[in-house]
């Protein structure tokens, strides 16, 4: 009898993660600063989809059909709850990678994704995804592909080992994932905790291994304990890929596109000399100990000439996704000592122009600060990194935004409502950016309230309080309610959120 699972752990749900690297409109904004031209993207596929989070919040705010696969019961009954309460355009499957693969009612893709699986699954499973991409996706679709990566999760390898092994052997038997789990990283601290010879050798180790004590169960159940945890060298992943006829065309971290800010000026020198692209990113990823990479691959790329670029990034709209979109300290010191750029001088122009939460395109933006002398590549860069920073999104155009909106609507609706019974949804959908917008769960709650009628920030405080009781302090979150009121609730109205 044929295990379905092939090693792959089932006992326990994933968790509830979005992922914006796999949002279509998202998308444009990184293909244009590597010079590509960028497909329009009527569908598209996740494999391995997880609870759904992502799949769902694509489908209902943007135009793309979507289709995607998920082989656990649990994973694929929750998507499809939330697919049916927003209405849009999304077929989902409980089917093996193998099953799926095989079917005959697929259409071509013009975007196909999958976040962490590739790590986690067999070298069978592996073949499979590649074949499934040689075959379905289109000339010019976008492949994005999440990965652990090395060298960075190398010196970690042996310590998931010894958890891996602590789990699956010994007193197992009937006794669940997450007990089991508990039992070998209580094992792994206490071993730890002698000054083992590897722990001298790699004394990072033990700061990985306090963010997985305190990590959730379910989260690592996942990420460590199936039967394959392949973490792979980038050079590994091209080959594994050739089959598929898809050619790398850059990280979807926006911050990995300004070398400067990651890179000294002698190993950008260094690597400004390979002119091998799979051996410049081997050599990248020694560079930074790479752990994780997150990148987009097209079959048969075409690069745009300079004026086709130059009218593509023109053309291309942003809107600001947090009240105060700014940079992060370490981000602003590290401009300021850059000298390969502008710095400072090209961020505060933008991060003011777009703090009035208006939908931009970067020729109006070109167009608004170009008299600070400041050129369409600064402006680029400069919007680039504050996208990176996450504040701020490439948005629609309005007739996608107006189709979306309905779909949003309703999903949002019924985001807002499960914030009473739990926190698994933190992510709400915005028709404007085509992906998803973070929302805590006592923001939802006012959100509640407000629907209810109730227009006072004090009384959306005592609203959640009743639902928060003892995790809540009503003098605090009549505070948080007022300052949502003041801020985060414009933003989330200009993003037509709300």
């Amino acid at each position: 009898m044929v295990d379905r699972t092939d090693g792959y752990v089932t006992d326990v749900g994933y968790t509830h993660g979005y992922y914006p690297e796999l949002n279509p409109v998202r998308i444009r904004l990184a293909l244009l600063n590597a010079g590509v031209a960028v497909p329009e993207i009527a569908t598209a596929c996740e494999l391995g989809f997880g609870q759904g989070l992502s799949i769902n919040i694509h489908a209902a705010a943007s135009n793309t059909h979507w289709y995607g696969t998920d082989f656990i019961a649990e994973h694929a009954a929750f998507a499809r709850q939330l697919a049916a309460a927003s209405g849009s355009d999304i077929d989902l499957y409980e089917d093996s990678f193998e099953d799926f693969a095989s079917r005959t009612d697929l259409p071509p893709f013009d975007h196909i994704g999958l976040h962490g699986v590739w790590s986690w699954v067999s070298d069978r499973n592996r073949t499979v995804i590649v074949d499934f991409i040689r075959r379905k996706l289109k000339p010019g679709g976008v492949l994005y592909i999440g990965y652990n990566a090395l060298p960075g999760r190398a010196a970690f390898a042996p310590v998931r080992h010894l958890l891996a092994e602590h789990v699956n052997r010994g007193e197992a038997g009937s006794r669940g994932i997450v007990e089991r789990i508990d039992d070998a990283i209580a094992f792994s601290d206490r071993l730890l905790a002698t000054d083992p010879e590897y722990v001298r050798d790699h004394p990072l180790i033990l700061d990985r291994f306090k963010v997985l004590r305190e990590s959730d169960r379910h989260y690592l159940a996942h990420e460590f304990f199936n039967r394959d945890w392949v973490p792979m060298h980038f050079a590994t992943l091209a080959q594994w890929l050739e089959p598929a006829m898809v050619s790398y065309i850059c990280s979807t971290d926006f911050t990995d596109h300004i070398d400067a800010l990651k890179l000294t000026e002698a190993q950008r020198t260094l690597l400004g000399e390979i002119g091998d692209p799979v051996f410049r990113q081997t050599a990248r990823d020694f560079i930074l100990n790479q752990s994780f990479r997150q990148d987009y691959w097209i079959r048969n790329a075409r690069k745009l000439s300079d004026p086709e670029r130059t009218e593509a990034l023109h053309r291309t709209r942003v809107i600001a996704t947090t009240d105060r979109p700014d940079l992060p300290f370490k981000l602003r010191a590290a401009l300021a000592l850059n000298k390969a750029g502008p710095g400072m001088a090209a961020y505060d122009p933008i991060l003011e122009l777009l703090a009035d939460r208006k939908v931009r395109s970067l020729g109006e933006i070109e167009q608004a600060v170009g008299h600070k002398g400041l050129s369409l590549t600064q402006i680029v860069e400069a919007v680039t990194l504050i996208a990176g920073c996450h504040h701020v999104a490439v948005a629609q155009d309005e007739a996608a935004t107006a189709r979306a909106r309905p779909h949003t609507d309703k999903f949002n609706a019924y985001a807002i409502a499960s914030a009473h019974a739990g926190d698994d949804i933190d992510q709400l959908a915005s028709p404007v950016t085509g992906g998803g917008i973070r929302v805590k769960r006592s923001h939802q709650l006012f959100l509640s309230a407000l629907r209810q009628g109730r227009t006072e920030p004090d009384d959306w405080a005592r609203q959640a309080a009743k639902v928060l009781a003892a995790e809540s302090d009503a003098a605090r979150l009549g505070e948080q309610a007022r300052a949502f009121a003041a801020d985060t609730l414009p933003t989330l109205r200009a993003l037509q959120v709300v």
